[in-house]
């Protein structure tokens, strides 16, 4: 193979040609797009400078080898010149160790600059996606967020790197070769210049066929791995075993996997016939070099040297590399702007929720909350929220309620600006939350979620975070509070306790009342509890309620629950439906009015009051496991008849604080009842 050869892009992986997606989503590369690319290497031009400077003499003297062994060859051997000889062979290894020496400076110059700039663009995205509202994570791919934080920036390195270094350095490299052949013989110089696309043309051929084979190759092996994970799961070998498919499915299996093999010969020989291409091209070269130049010296007694015919044919050599690179520059060039135009893509977005520039930092915060027609869509064509209007003052709590997607969560959305309201005003201590300062509301306002989230560290770490520099008193008084103390004391390593990726090494309501510890270490002014119990057993919603109520009784505090029992104590309750406010009252009025209330009131405790009573049958063994419980079926009965009693226990206490009042009810319906008949 001729010298140059290696390192052109043509290898049996490599795709110097855009595929069919790549062409139809090609970015509209203009001076302002230019610009802004540009204007992120500006603040680094001395080290670009300096960088330009490595790039000229590093290519130049990577040339100077080749020139060097004409001088070899006519002075030093056929001259018989012993020290020129050795004069030119140390200057050559000199030359070569410069230009090595220089080109580590160049690849360390690259680097830096392009870890420099990568780090400003990450910084930049992560600052930006920061401030973007709750309805950008909603509304976007989660993985293709990441991948714009992570593979599209890191493909920057490449194209600071690779892409522009060496569109400089094989420019300056083309120039340069071109020049020292021109200078030795115009002759053989041009016939360089017309062998080199003769060259290029055919391997760039073959490199789109052996791109298509292993883009083929690759699909039948996913069908094959489709195959295997269907049918050699548990699930889908009883599938096939009880339909009789045996036979269907080792046929479907022989035809993919003898797809697949004879794809797999063919790529191989696409690449070996790729080999024998390259490698019969490169011979071509070198070979008419010689035979043009031996004419010129043997029939037309041309001043041309063995050195300057050698010179030519290592310079020709050096060129294949830079021209197959130039030629498929727009490629390279192509696919850099389509990254840094997915990468703008996130940056133009517009931040919806800001601070205003005169936003309102007050002195302290009460907590009062109002609504004031309040009208709120994420697409115009569906309305969430419907003239929504009330009020909370400092030190009382309401109660929201309604069935499932009534608009519940996002309504206390609005209030720490998750979200901006569409039209209407929400209040905080009497000021529209639009004006106030984005940290003072949201650092006045405490929420707890059904989805708790826990970073992996422990329990120490998850409540600092809130508060960093809270003290050891403070943290075990809102562990207290949150009645999640007594379990933390009981750990061998206490608050240093970890609690795994998301809070795994610990129960749903171990994490939910971490969470509520969490908030109130903040000392909010309001509370916000969404669905806090929703997800828990009886017994971890108990221990959860027990932690909420004195919460609820001694600051302003908003309750969203489908589990009416949570809900008792607050002052009022506002009921929503198809996002407007359907009722709102007491516990005890709500349910004598016969509205949408009552039907959550009948649905939610008649499910508890009809569970059957189910005794074990005569045969059926107790499954006692002698250690203090029942297993099998008798298990799930012991517990449904648990809770139960647990939920007929609530309703006596809450009909002893309240009375009964769907004891009217019922005897309304009777009495209309016996009207009708």
């Amino acid at each position: 193979m001729a010298p140059g050869a290696h390192g052109m892009g043509f290898g049996p992986g490599s795709r110097n040609f855009m595929s069919e997606e790549e062409k139809k989503n090609l970015p509209k590369v203009t001076p302002e797009l230019l610009k802004r690319v540009f204007s992120y290497l500006l603040p680094y031009w001395k080290q670009l400078a300096l960088t330009l400077v490595c790039i000229v003499f590093s290519s130049i003297m990577t040339l100077m080898p080749s020139v060097l062994t004409g001088k070899i060859i006519d002075e030093g051997l056929i001259g018989r010149d012993f020290h020129k000889l050795v004069f030119y062979i140390i200057l050559s290894l000199a030359v070569t160790a410069g230009a090595n020496l220089i080109g580590v400076a160049e690849s360390y110059l690259n680097t830096w600059i392009a870890q420099h700039i990568t780090f400003d663009m990450r910084n930049q995205m992560y600052r930006h996606l920061q401030n973007m509202s709750q309805r950008f994570f909603t509304s976007n791919n989660q993985g293709d967020i990441i991948t714009r934080m992570t593979s599209d920036i890191d493909g920057v390195k490449t194209v600071i790197t690779n892409t522009f270094s060496n569109i400089l350095s094989n420019v300056i490299t083309l120039t340069v070769a071109l020049v020292a052949m021109y200078q030795k013989n115009w002759i053989l110089a041009t016939v360089g210049i017309i062998i080199v696309p003769l060259f290029t043309l055919p391997t760039r051929k073959a490199g789109q066929k052996r791109w298509s084979l292993t883009q083929e190759a690759q699909a039948c092996n996913d069908e094959i791995n489709g195959i295997l994970n269907e049918t050699m799961s548990v699930s889908g070998q009883t599938l096939v075993k009880l339909f009789c498919k045996e036979e269907f499915e080792y046929k479907r299996y022989e035809d993919a996997n003898r797809r697949m093999i004879d794809l797999n010969v063919k790529e191989s020989m696409a690449g070996r016939w790729f080999r024998v291409v390259l490698t019969t091209i490169t011979s071509v070269g070198p070979m008419l070099l010689y035979l043009v130049g031996g004419i010129l010296m043997l029939r037309y007694n041309s001043d041309l040297t063995v050195g300057d015919i050698t010179v030519l044919v290592a310079l020709l050599g050096r060129m294949y590399g830079p021209v197959n690179s130039l030629l498929n520059i727009q490629v390279d060039w192509m696919r850099s702007m389509a990254m840094f135009s997915r990468i703008f893509e996130y940056f133009d977005m517009p931040v919806e929720i800001e601070n205003a520039p005169d936003a309102i930092v007050p002195a302290h915060a009460d907590g009062n909350v109002e609504f004031r027609h309040v009208y709120f869509h994420y697409d115009p064509s569906r309305q969430i929220l419907k003239d929504v209007s009330f009020k909370l003052d400092s030190g009382h709590s309401i109660a929201i309620v309604g069935p499932s997607g009534s608009g519940k969560s996002t309504l206390v959305n609005l209030i720490p600006r998750l979200y901006d309201t569409v039209h209407g005003e929400v209040l905080f201590d009497g000021i529209n939350v639009r004006k106030l300062d984005l940290a003072f509301l949201r650092g006045n306002i405490g929420v707890v979620t059904q989805d708790t989230y826990l970073f992996n560290g422990t329990i120490r770490e998850n409540l600092l975070y809130v508060k960093p520099d809270a003290t050891e008193a403070e943290l075990i008084d809102a562990c207290e509070r949150a009645n999640i103390y007594d379990f933390i004391s009981n750990q061998p390593e206490g608050l240093d306790t970890m609690v795994g990726n998301r809070g795994l090494k610990l129960s749903g309501g171990e994490k939910q009342r971490l969470s509520i510890a969490r908030v109130l270490l903040r000392d909010p002014a309001l509370l916000i509890f969404d669905e806090a119990t929703s997800a828990l057993d009886s017994i971890s919603e108990r221990k959860i309620q027990d932690a909420i109520d004195p919460l609820v009784s001694s600051r302003t505090s908003i309750l969203i629950a489908h589990r009416l029992s949570t809900i008792l104590a607050a002052d009022e309750i506002l009921v929503i439906k198809d996002g407007e406010i359907a009722e709102r009252g007491k516990h005890k009025d709500l349910v004598k009015a016969g509205g949408v209330y009552t039907e959550l009131y009948e649905t939610q405790f008649k499910g508890a009051m009809d569970l059957p009573e189910e005794e074990p049958e005569p045969d059926e063994p107790l499954g006692w496991d002698g250690g203090g419980s029942y297993s099998g079926p008798h298990r799930i009965r012991r517990r449904a008849a648990e809770a139960r009693a647990e939920r007929e226990r609530e309703m006596e206490e809450e009909i002893r604080i309240y009375g009964d009042p769907y004891e009217e009810y019922r005897e309304e319906m009777l009495r209309r009842k016996g009207e009708n008949c």
